[in-house]
């Protein structure tokens, strides 16, 4: 059923995995089982043991391993548990490169649990080449970058970062979930472990946690492996089946969001009271031209600064349409408030210092109408100017 040749939304739907070659079963068959009977006791089958290996995790695994052009793929229990066991590739002693506005999730890990293993870690503005190679130790082994980063979606070059951490002997994690391999490969461009929060774009409707993780070197796929055996934080074989289903609409919903996402972008422009809109899609965002030479879209996901928390709140308080919540990636619009969800593990003066201010809301767009979306948004923003015209006539007695 696999053509490799076929375009990305073909192999979505036509790949090795979808037809059981036992049954015919258009729909990958879930293995409810912990453990498997050996014939033999001088030679074990494939399977043994779930957390080692079962069929319908490892349908998944070969699938993502595909769509980002990798030799092996690897699904574990949430994109931190992914994250996690990719950083457990480090030791004492290591040092790592962070992108500055990483995700609090992993800020957390990083300056939380993996400091306590004696492993250093420097957070750079990984758009800026010149700060990579001044910040490059001899015991540099991990440059990890978020392109767009969450939630500023600030852009890094990718082929050039890549290149630069071979030439120094380390390697380049890259998380990919905000564009998923729809819109962006990097595999392609030289990075080195591909990893996905997969409950977001990839499985796409709020129903799963899961993370996945790609790579092309067998070496190190056979690393990542013992890890994700050892450390075992493997995804459930349900889970699995929902994020195979999820995929097969990858392609139609992030086209769609991503269609709906540029018209919003470009609203929130015009409105008086956003000080700022962050979106690769529009010209003047910073570095959006590296962002299209290495991806095929703007994606789904935009960030907007209001001027204050208090104004986000009443903004917050008046929307009917999005959902209010932590994630991103599905159905629905979700209105997210950094400062409080993604990144509330990150310390104030941290956040402001790269830019995550009390006033910046992130929105994934979702499914629905973007004019439906913009009309929910002006009737909010109106109730935030005539409470911002109450506080100045206040101000002027």
């Amino acid at each position: 059923m696999s053509n490799r040749n076929h375009r990305f939304e073909t192999r979505l739907i036509h790949n090795d995995q979808s037809v059981d070659k036992q049954t015919g079963a258009v729909s990958v068959p879930v293995h409810h089982t912990s453990t498997f009977h050996q014939s033999y006791i001088e030679s074990f089958g494939k399977y043994d043991y779930s957390r080692s290996g079962n069929p319908t995790r490892e349908a998944l695994e070969e699938t993502i391993a595909q769509l980002e052009g990798g030799s092996s793929g690897f699904a574990f229990s949430s994109g931190m548990a992914a994250i996690s066991t990719a950083f457990l590739l480090l030791s004492k002693g290591d040092h790592v490169l962070i992108s500055e506005d990483v995700y609090g999730g992993t800020y957390r890990m990083v300056t939380e649990v993996l400091q306590r293993f004696g492993i250093e870690y420097t957070f750079i503005d990984t758009s800026d080449l010149t700060e990579i190679k001044q910040k490059i130790k001899q015991n540099t082994k991990v440059i990890y970058i978020e392109t767009p980063s969450n939630p500023l979606l600030k852009i890094s070059d990718l082929q050039r970062i890549c290149q630069l951490a071979k030439e120094s002997g380390c390697l380049t994690f890259v998380d990919n979930t905000f564009l998923t391999p729809a819109l962006q490969r990097p595999l392609d461009l030289g990075a080195d472990v591909v990893l996905h929060s997969a409950t977001k774009f990839i499985s796409g409707h709020s129903d799963v946690v899961a993370g996945l993780a790609a790579v092309r070197d067998d070496a190190l796929a056979e690393r990542l492996a013992f890890l994700q055996n050892t450390f075992g934080a493997v995804l459930g074989v349900q889970d699995c089946w929902l994020v195979l289903r999820g995929l097969k609409t990858l392609h139609v919903r992030i086209q769609q969001s991503q269609q709906s996402a540029e018209t919003i972008a470009r609203y929130l422009e015009t409105v008086s009271e956003v000080e700022k809109v962050y979106y690769p899609g529009l010209k003047k965002h910073p570095g959006s031209e590296i962002h299209f030479r290495q991806s095929n879209g703007s994606g789904a996901v935009l960030s907007f600064r209001l001027s204050n928390a208090d104004a986000v709140k009443t903004f917050v308080t008046e929307l009917k349409i999005p959902v209010f919540a932590v994630s991103l990636g599905a159905v629905e619009s979700i209105l997210s408030y950094p400062a409080k969800m993604s990144h509330a593990a990150m310390p104030k003066e941290e956040r402001e210092k790269r830019g995550i201010h009390d006033g910046l809301l992130r929105l994934s767009v979702g499914l629905e109408n973007p004019d439906d979306l913009m009309k929910d948004f002006e009737g909010a923003f109106k109730t935030v100017r005539a409470k911002n015209k109450v506080k100045q006539d206040i101000g002027s007695i």
